[in-house]
């Protein structure tokens, strides 16, 4: 909906909220018109069942309104004597309506001085339920989000398992454009698992409404996006139905605030010309330094002297975060059902017949043997590896080699012209559109920039030949509407990033991670596993900056105890007195 439809929709509303409380207005010693004029009826309202005045300003707030509504309603009709239940369930699935049959055909009574004080201690629990959602729901929304971790895109700066709060104001709190949808929770609602059949399904439940929709708003921001910086955002590609050349129409459309929640670091930002060699990036023709926390990590081909073995493997690269490669040598290589699916599958990517091709990453899960790419084990195997850790293996006894994989041109990388023959290790040179900046548009141009005119920048794009139509006008050039950032992985050959997708726009921007508040091995069987995995020096640690992350736990650990002891002691002066 644009600004005109919603305004429009803005007074309707008014007009319905005029011919359905004015008499009740009348009945407060009020005047009937305070009923009809814009905000104003809303202060007055306020007054009238004896609410502070600021919960107008909830009103407006996308998301928060949904919850405040629903409250507004029953406090107007207990404030003239409707108390029951029923009349409480009533006003509610009637949106409110329910007050046009008390303005009405009842004699309502105006009671100035009721008490505001839930008649029940059910009423209480839920007037204090009601009203933390509310308040967490602000918080959620407009200042800080939990985020977790997982991908091991990041791996090394951020961990699969990491819980993040993720800051909406250091770049501006995006205003949901989804205005009807579920508090606190993404594009689905969590269910508990339903036992059928010997089976536990797990119900989807979508959590929000496509319509109506809100044009693209955000508040003012502490700062803006610099390179480097790590930056959590809605997944583009998620509703580009022509990402992969795929026109099958069988990809999910969702409002851009529903779209899949990732972080990336932010390597490229508007306005810089980007280029990628041999894995490592280059801005404005300067070679990108990153942060002492960031490592970067590569798949290499480590050919031992040996056959390689739980005893042969080497122990350094053995950590809590990295056991998938010593798994499979130890437990999953022995496993019947794994060697089953080498035999059926075969190898899907060979370095040589006596070698172990390991690709993959972030532990193993129950589907494992169906992905595994192997065959048999002699004394070749892929590693992803820092630079660090190269060096250290080719000092290793057993070493034969230790070689950076590289990869072939794959039409798969953005902007999926097979012409160019760019790979996830070599591209560019890139320009990154920057807001107000204009661009030359002809037949080599144009795939660079086609799903920014007509999904990012909402545009009615044709393209016959050689010839480009805009909103129904030719054109040879375009100027862009907002900013564009390029966004990857640090693990730099097992990361799903704008290699593939391109350039995300500011608007799909969520917010900057500032701190680690919980982490602990996602990949850990069961829940002792888990617990005896918790990662306790990352708790309550800082995401940003260079240098070591600082921690904050033991501040934490104490805030909270203070906060346990002050409200025990709070509550038994209560009960003495």
């Amino acid at each position: 909906m644009s600004f005109t439809q919603w305004f429009i929709f803005f007074i309707v509303i008014q007009i319905i909220h005029f011919l359905g409380t004015w008499k009740l207005y009348e009945k407060a010693g009020r005047k009937a018109w305070e009923a009809a004029v814009p905000i104003y009826n809303g202060v007055i309202l306020m007054q009238i069942i004896n609410r502070p005045k600021w919960w107008i300003i909830l009103l407006f707030i996308p998301i928060v309104n949904l919850l405040m509504f629903p409250v507004i309603w029953i406090e107007t009709i207990r404030t003239f004597g409707f108390y029951k239940r029923l009349e409480s369930i009533l006003v509610i699935l009637t949106l409110g309506l329910y007050i046009f049959y008390i303005n009405y055909t009842t004699d309502a009574k105006y009671n100035e001085d009721r008490s505001l004080k839930p008649r029940s201690e059910l009423g209480e629990w839920v007037s204090s339920i009601t009203f933390a959602i509310i308040a967490a729901t602000l918080v959620h929304t407009y200042f800080m989000q939990p985020f977790t971790i997982p991908t091991s895109s990041l791996e090394k700066s951020l961990l699969v398992g990491d819980y993040l709060f993720v800051s909406k104001f250091h770049y501006g709190a995006r205003v949901p454009s989804t205005v009807v949808a579920a508090p606190m929770v993404h594009d689905t609602i969590p269910a508990i698992p339903v036992p059928f059949l010997g089976f536990n399904l797990t119900p989807s439940f979508v959590s929000y409404t496509k319509k109506p929709q809100l044009p693209y708003m955000r508040l003012p921001g502490l700062q803006k996006i610099k390179n480097n910086d790590i930056v959590c955002f809605n997944w583009p590609a998620d509703s580009l139905a022509t990402m992969w050349g795929d026109n099958s129409g069988k990809f999910t459309y969702k409002p851009v605030d529903k779209k899949t929640n990732y972080v990336k670091r932010c390597i490229g930002i508007a306005g810089d010309t980007l280029e990628m060699k041999d894995g490592y990036f280059y801005i404005n023709g300067k070679k990108n330094e990153l942060p002492y926390r960031a490592k970067l990590q590569f798949f290499y081909t480590y050919e031992a002297k040996k056959p390689i073995d739980a005893t042969t493997y080497p122990k350094f690269l053995i950590d809590k975060e990295r056991t998938f490669v010593y798994k499979i040598l130890t437990e999953y290589w022995k496993n019947p059902k794994v060697q089953d699916a080498i035999k059926q599958n075969g190898s899907l990517t060979k370095i040589g017949e006596d070698s172990l091709y390991t690709e993959v990453a972030g532990g193993i899960n129950p589907d494992f043997a169906t992905r595994l790419k192997m065959i048999n084990v002699d004394n070749k195997i892929n590693i992803n590896l820092t630079e660090e850790e190269v060096a250290i293996l080719k000092q290793y006894p057993l070493t034969e080699s230790v070689t950076k994989i590289n990869h072939d041109a794959d039409v798969a990388i953005f902007p999926h012209v097979k012409e160019l023959g760019w790979s996830q290790d070599n591209f560019g040179p890139l320009y990154i559109p920057k807001a107000g900046a204009t661009v030359k548009l002809d037949a080599k141009s144009i795939p660079f920039y086609e799903q920014i005119i007509k999904n990012y920048e909402n545009n009615d794009l044709v393209i016959n030949g050689d010839d480009i139509f805009i909103n129904g006008k030719k054109a040879d050039s375009y100027t862009f509407k907002q900013d564009y950032y390029w966004l990857v992985g640090d693990n730099r050959h097992n990361s799903l990033d704008a290699r593939y997708w391109g350039f995300v726009p500011f608007d799909h921007v969520l917010g900057k991670p500032v701190m680690i508040w919980f982490s602990w091995d996602a990949n850990a069987q069961g829940f002792a596993a888990k617990i005896k995995s918790i990662r306790w020096d990352r708790m309550f640690t800082t995401v940003g900056g260079d240098g070591e992350p600082v921690s904050y736990r033991y501040l934490v650990f104490a805030l909270i105890a203070a906060y346990i002891g002050w409200s025990y002691f709070r509550n038994k002066k209560k009960k003495k007195a």
